[in-house]
């Protein structure tokens, strides 16, 4: 369930092992193509997709990054991943990464269902569950499955099918959002800036040589109608200054309000369904691990199905949930930390001055030490992960 990366990719990585699937997408395939989402890459992520069959353009296209920035007033200071773990990551965008799976798919004859209406999923604890839908051409269509995958997305269906009595949900909600922008212009940094400031966090990030992707921390009740092309650009240049430095300007393609949540969703199973990606759990884009934790539930979901479907064995299906779920907490543990590090608080806040303290003598810390500064890069490239 979900033509979104976490399907896309499982239904690939089951197709290699001779393993038939078929993808039910309650939206347009235009509407999936532009979805504008993170382009952080980790290396594990990076070969997966790669092993994939799917990573040829993204070896092409995307940009290779060593390392990042972390920014405060007056200091701009580099975590350098190969010196520390190792390791690099790839910007490419989530965009390009789902283009590239479609067009992989479509390409083999496989099935996806654009436009599914009315689904739901039933039967998941019997050998042979059922997903019911209303395809685009209005015919009621019924797929008996064998296995039944959740990628659906935080608000699908296949969650919520696993009863409340059986699921714990656990979630923050931060008080605050972030304005994201796509702008026409050559990147201002060779790698990603993470800045703090007492106006709040800014990230300039970029997708490409000419594209920019930047974002501001804003309240979270916030309306992207409140933002002018020239608001945001004065804001940006306000929280990234820094002497002998300048940001490029230029058109802004699309600007959209994110919420910011760390959200988990515990067992990812229920009988033979099981979630994956952001059905499963979200966290704050702060870390760039979205992306990077649905390939890894995927990667781990399709080693297990194929076991249980070509050697009738359900042992790695069986530890799927609690081996994903502490990879999940790992990850959303490290979004959370960087984002409580940088997101300064509002000034009407209780013990805001003192909050701002803790954060920039942190980044201090964390920039000045090797071991720190091997922690962050360990989480950020996912060497920790192994």
């Amino acid at each position: 369930m979900g033509a979104g990366p976490s399907g896309l990719l499982l239904a690939q990585l089951l197709a290699l092992r001779g393993i038939e699937s078929v993808i039910v997408e309650a939206r347009s395939r235009e509407y999936v193509e532009a979805r504008i989402r993170a382009g952080v890459i980790e290396h594990g992520a990076v070969q997966t997709l790669i092993d994939a069959g799917v990573g040829g353009r993204l070896v092409r296209e995307g940009l290779r990054h060593d390392g990042i920035y972390l920014q405060w007033p007056g200091e701009r200071r580099r975590i350098d991943f190969p010196d520390l773990c190792g390791q690099s990551v790839y910007v490419y965008g989530q965009t390009e990464v789902t283009k590239d799976l479609i067009n992989a798919r479509l390409a083999d004859g496989q099935e996806i269902y654009w436009n599914a209406s009315d689904a739901e999923v039933l039967d998941l604890e019997t050998d042979q569950p059922l997903i019911r839908f209303v395809d685009e051409q209005g015919h009621l269509r019924e797929l008996r499955c064998g296995l039944v995958a959740g990628c659906d997305g935080f608000h699908g269906i296949c969650r919520p099918a696993i009863p409340d009595s059986l699921r714990t949900d656990f979630e923050r909600v931060f008080p605050f959002a972030w304005l994201g922008v796509l702008a026409q212009v050559a990147p201002s940094t060779d790698e990603l800036i993470y800045a703090w400031h007492p106006n709040g966090f800014a990230l300039h990030s970029l997708r490409s040589e000419k594209i920019s992707r930047l974002y501001l921390q804003v309240a979270a009740d916030e309306s992207v109608d409140a933002w002018s092309d020239d608001r945001i650009w004065e804001e940006l240049a306000t929280r990234f200054q820094l002497d002998g430095w300048s940001l490029e300007t230029g058109s802004l393609l699309d600007k959209s309000i994110t919420p910011m949540r760390s959200f988990v969703s515990a067992p990812m199973r229920l009988g033979r369904m099981f979630l994956a990606g952001d059905a499963a759990h979200i966290v704050p884009p702060t870390g760039a691990k979205g992306l990077n934790l649905a390939i890894a539930d995927v990667r781990r979901l399709a080693e297990a199905m194929t076991q249980f479907l070509q050697k009738d064995s359900g042992e790695l299906l069986d530890a799927y949930s609690d081996t994903a779920l502490q990879r999940v907490w790992q990850s959303t543990h490290f979004s959370w930390w960087m984002t409580s590090m940088l997101h300064a608080p509002a000034p009407e806040e209780p013990d805001s001055a003192f909050v701002r303290q803790l954060q920039l003598t942190q980044l201090r810390n964390v920039t000045s030490s090797r071991a720190g500064a091997t922690w962050v890069a360990e989480n950020y490239t996912g060497a920790a992960y192994g």
